[in-house]
């Protein structure tokens, strides 16, 4: 019986459990030595089981209602979070409550990239299927068709979706600028070339065009539309710039 007093390995766990017990109960005081000796592997398994099939984040209060009176929850905390720092998943707080998420170094594996609908305005529809039917056309043009105005903002939206570019200027008095589809918007709408847009019939059936069409009004033939002769083509940087200085005018919306 002596010889098990003086063993050096029951001292030190006597000596552990001495210091244990004088740390404040609850989360107050450091969690490592109450974690060795007071915790038992089940409680871990019950944090764990909980913190997964949680639906949303659990604060230490809600998990302390699951568990034994006195359970030292910041101490299980964070023998999960050791136990889960290289896996791949982390134990991480947000906050103030706790989730299980991927490592941040593994994201990438389930980011995925998805396409919000942006809903386009009567307008702006019209506007877009006038410059797929008549490129190269110019805003003039685009509101002859129309019969109203065309709004800054509505032209801007279509820019910004990237489906209409700016592709050059008219060789005529003012030189007003000309729009055009990109490959964007064929790509987008699923079109091997103009030819594959629907009729015009289709399309004033649909309401998407002005029943007010001149008389030269047509679609244009397959393929991508080519220069017009009277027209000086933009390059990129004449067509950003071009782009910057239109967005600083403000007009109301048609």
């Amino acid at each position: 019986m002596a010889e098990e007093d003086n063993d050096p390995i029951a001292e030190a766990i006597k000596a552990l459990r001495a210091q244990a017990q004088a740390i404040p109960a609850g989360d107050a005081g450091p969690p490592g030595v109450r974690l060795a000796i007071d915790n038992e592997p089940e409680l871990l398994r019950i944090v764990e089981a909980l913190l997964f099939a949680a639906s949303e984040p659990l604060d230490l209060d809600t998990l302390r209602a699951r568990l034994p009176d006195d359970t030292d929850v910041r101490g299980l905390i964070n023998a999960l979070q050791a136990k889960y720092a290289d896996a791949g998943v982390n134990l991480v707080e947000v906050g103030g409550r706790w989730r299980f998420q991927t490592a941040e170094d593994l994201g990438w594996l389930l980011r995925t990239e998805r396409e919000e609908p942006r809903k386009l305005s009567q307008a702006a529809l019209e506007t877009l299927a006038i410059i797929a039917y008549h490129q190269p056309v110019t805003r003039a043009e685009i509101e002859e068709i129309r019969g109203v105005a065309v709004s800054r903002g509505t032209l801007d939206q279509l820019l910004e979706m990237k489906w209409i570019r700016l592709r050059g200027r008219r060789r005529t008095p003012g030189r007003p600028v000309t729009y055009g589809v990109t490959d964007v918007f064929m790509d987008y709408f699923g079109l091997a070339n103009l030819s594959d847009l629907p009729g015009v019939s289709d399309l004033k059936a649909a309401g998407l065009l002005s029943s007010r069409l001149p008389p030269d009004f047509s679609i244009p033939s397959a393929g991508h539309v080519l220069p017009d002769a009277d027209e000086d083509l933009f390059s990129e940087d004449e067509a950003a710039q071009f782009h910057m200085d239109f967005l600083e005018g403000d007009e109301p919306e048609d």
